[in-house]
């Protein structure tokens, strides 16, 4: 890949003996982990879950070849086929009736564990969810759905039927499915130094209860979870009014503009160009879909790094229906979207861990908030950047800044800067720059960006500046 195709512009500051080039590398083990990724598997696996019939969390349990208790069984067994290194599991928990539950259950989210070699506590997870729903909804209802599409309203027009009744859910979320449990299969031919956790939700549907007591548990446990790259509705390119959108996936991260999961975005975006460049993933700057919601959530309820990946081609008259099949989806398309997991999850898995830009207060009137590790300077009009690293890998090569004017979506100049923790940029104004932080390793992967960002001020007394 030539340099053109990294749009940094030019910094008026000195480079480091490194060169751009140097560290702007292709790192060839992720492209072969992107190339490994097979379009026949994925599309063997989203027909396989749609024969199932229904995978709603209340049908049948004891049905060796339908049903939810079939379907996660099948899931289980694939996890195990693809490696001896994986670790699979199911992850249970009990629920009672309530809402969309309609009988006290037992959800079993279906998990596989590729433990990491240098870093085995933290964790990458790749997700979907594998259970389904199917509206009662009339014939007529249906179609005034479809004919105004409002999926704020979708909750409240649903219609409870037989759980045992047809939901194929190839889309809705088979194919987010299939993307993980490819990645386990694909990924799990390699070594990473952080553990990757490919986990199949159950209970998406009626009120995200998999992903909601995953996530808790780890809350409690104190899980270093660095990223969950939640899959949901990647299954088509065709959307309800008709047009085609097959280039793109659409990458949702929550405000503010520099959490963590915006990060991931940006993230996600960058390593998507330089090693699927046939594909856009494309960040949207907000936490979901207007008024709806995923897997991600509960994650991000928790305090975790999480985005919700998803076509940007709805068809909103298949989703939750019966018609939501494989003759109505697109595995090609959801290949496209497991590469680019591949190339953003392999990327990360084997990255340095992202730069500490901010400290703990712990005292005076900010106490127990974090402020970040930027001054102006000696002058008073630089922008003195200072990071650290809890633990620096042995094969890291160095860090680079990057900074955007704080109108500007993405990063626009980078520098990278050395195997240092401080650096100044000269006459650079804090007040209308963001400033950001990543790590490199001698392969050329690179962490996310740690930014620099104050928490939001709530005064109680009038303050003068």
């Amino acid at each position: 890949m030539t340099l053109s195709a990294f749009r940094i512009a030019p910094l008026a500051v000195a480079l480091t003996t490194v060169s751009f080039a140097q560290y702007k590398t292709i790192n060839p083990r992720v492209q072969e982990v992107v190339a490994a990724v097979s379009e026949e598997r994925i599309a063997k696996t989203m027909q396989r879950l749609e024969s199932f019939g229904t995978r709603n969390v209340s049908s049948t349990i004891t049905d060796p070849v339908k049903g939810v208790g079939a379907a996660r069984q099948w899931i289980f067994d694939e996890f195990k086929e693809y490696s001896p290194r994986l670790q699979v599991r199911f992850d249970k928990h009990k629920v009672k009736a309530g809402g969309r539950v309609p009988k006290d259950i037992e959800m079993w989210n279906v998990i596989a564990v590729l433990p990491g070699k240098t870093q085995p506590d933290v964790q990458i997870v790749v997700s979907g969810h594998y259970d389904t729903i199917a509206s009662a909804r009339t014939a007529a209802e249906r179609a005034a759905a479809a004919a105004n599409p409002n999926p704020a309203a979708e909750d409240a027009g649903f219609k409870m039927g037989d759980p045992d009744a047809p939901a194929p859910g190839v889309s809705d979320d088979g194919s987010g499915t299939a993307v993980t449990m490819e990645m386990a299969r694909v990924l799990s031919k390699y070594e990473f130094d952080k553990t990757l956790v490919f986990i199949t939700f159950a209970g998406e549907e009626v009120g995200l209860y998999g992903s909601r007591l995953f996530s808790a548990d780890a809350k409690k446990a104190a899980t270093k979870i660095e990223a969950v790259l939640n899959n949901d509705i990647v299954g088509n390119d065709v959307a309800g009014n008709g047009i085609v959108d097959n280039t793109r996936v659409l990458v949702f991260s929550e405000d503010p503009g520099d959490s963590p999961s915006r990060q991931l975005a940006r993230y996600m975006k960058d390593m998507t160009e330089r090693y699927f460049p046939g594909m856009r993933a494309e960040p949207v700057f907000r936490e979901d879909r207007f008024s709806r919601g995923g897997d991600h959530s509960p994650f991000l309820k928790e305090g975790f790094t999480a985005v919700r990946i998803t076509t940007p081609a709805e068809n909103f008259a298949n989703q939750h229906s019966t018609t939501d099949t494989f003759a109505n989806a697109s595995a090609s398309y959801t290949a496209k979207v497991a590469r680019v997991n591949a190339a953003s999850a392999a990327s990360l898995a084997w990255a340095p861990m992202v730069p500490q830009t901010n400290r703990l207060v712990d005292t005076g009137p900010r106490k127990g908030l974090t402020t970040p590790l930027l001054r102006r300077g000696k002058s008073g009009y630089d922008a003195e950047l200072t990071w650290k690293s809890e633990v620096p890998e042995a094969d890291l090569l160095g860090y680079a800044v990057v900074v955007r004017s704080t109108l500007s979506p993405f990063w626009e100049r980078e520098v990278f800067v050395g195997n240092v923790t401080t650096y100044t940029f000269k006459d650079l104004s804090i007040d209308t720059h963001v400033f950001g932080v990543k790590a490199i390793d001698k392969e050329g992967n690179e962490s996310m960006v740690a930014a620099y960002g104050l928490p939001p001020r709530r005064y109680t007394t009038i303050e003068s500046y």
